[in-house]
């Protein structure tokens, strides 16, 4: 072996990092400009680290056991959030692998991406909607959280990712940051405007003027990392997961949180709204794109049906 093969061995197996500093270094770099970006890879990386064990080496780890993790998190999900943070995984290991230069294992071969198959019927029909958004059975949060996503049309991303001091209430309206990274604003109507005082008054009646806007259940357990931003200077709880609150819409209505957003586009395209303002609303660039979600439901299409059918007789 070359004296320079023998320094390559030996810069690959670096020092005895542990599993818990080696996602810290990863988290810390300056690639997540975007908060929410590097909420979910947290959230996707602390749930593996808990499983693998904080404080072991990383270099003991294998293949297997990121399988085994990857699989037993979120093997039962949906492809899609089966990709998403199955991504969040490879790209930390593969930052540990190639950049820091430690042993690091990978994502094996079995494990690998999930076909997405586009679903063309993403809307919910508008009476199911209402009457979940109706439902008394339902928890205030959900409840809140469901009608602001759909009265907004925004990404569930975007709305969990809220501040109460974002909140302009006056004006129905809050900013969120958008997938590239810009400012754009959303708005909501009465339903949402009605529910949020009831959200953010407290036991003693007075009400949370900063932190996150849909808080978790619980304090944070020690094993999880939030930033100081995701935490509630009133009741110290957490910002609610995006995971989380897929479970939970999936547990009361067996739907995911996407098709609130896409039932708005449609809803709206079915009321003959123009593209231009459907894309404002949705906050879509490009027209094909929007046009993915804004396709005629079952009603529209059945209203149309009446001018194809046979002149009236007159007598």
């Amino acid at each position: 072996m070359t004296a320079r093969a023998g320094r390559n061995v030996t810069a690959l197996r670096g020092p005895k990092v542990t599993v818990a500093a080696a996602a810290d270094a990863f988290l810390s770099t300056p690639r997540f400009t975007n908060a929410n970006t590097h909420r979910a890879y947290t959230g996707a990386i602390d749930r593996t680290i808990a499983l693998l064990g904080h404080e072991r080496p990383l270099a003991d780890l294998t293949d297997a056991e990121i399988g085994h993790a990857l699989t037993e998190l979120w093997g039962a999900c949906a492809p899609a959030t089966w990709n998403r943070n199955r991504a969040a995984i490879n790209s930390w290991l593969t930052w540990c692998r190639t950049i820091k230069r430690w042993a690091t294992p990978s994502v094996p071969a079995e494990a690998e991406r999930r076909k997405e198959i586009p679903d063309e019927t993403r809307a919910v029909a508008k009476t199911t909607l209402h009457r979940l958004l109706s439902r008394r059975d339902i928890p205030l949060r959900e409840k809140t959280l469901w009608r602001m996503l759909y009265e907004t049309a925004a990404r569930a991303s975007e709305i969990l990712a809220l501040n109460v001091e974002d909140l302009d209430l006056d004006n129905r309206r809050a900013p969120v940051t958008s997938k590239g990274g810009a400012i754009e604003w959303v708005y909501w109507d009465s339903g949402t405007a009605h529910l949020l005082p009831r959200l953010l008054r407290l036991p003693d009646g007075t009400a949370r003027t900063r932190g996150p806007l849909f808080l978790s259940e619980r304090r944070p357990v020690p094993a999880r990392r939030p930033d100081a931003k995701d935490i509630c200077p009133h009741t110290g709880r957490a910002r609610l997961g995006y995971d989380r609150a897929c479970v939970l819409l999936d547990k009361y209505a067996g739907l995911d949180l996407h098709q609130l957003r896409h039932s708005a586009a449609t809803y709206l395209g079915d009321a003959e709204v123009p593209l231009q303002l459907i894309m404002g609303k949705t906050r879509h660039k490009n027209p094909r794109t929007a046009m993915r979600y804004v396709k005629p439901g079952a009603a529209a299409i059945a209203a149309i049906t009446t001018h194809l059918a046979p002149p009236r007789r007159t007598h």
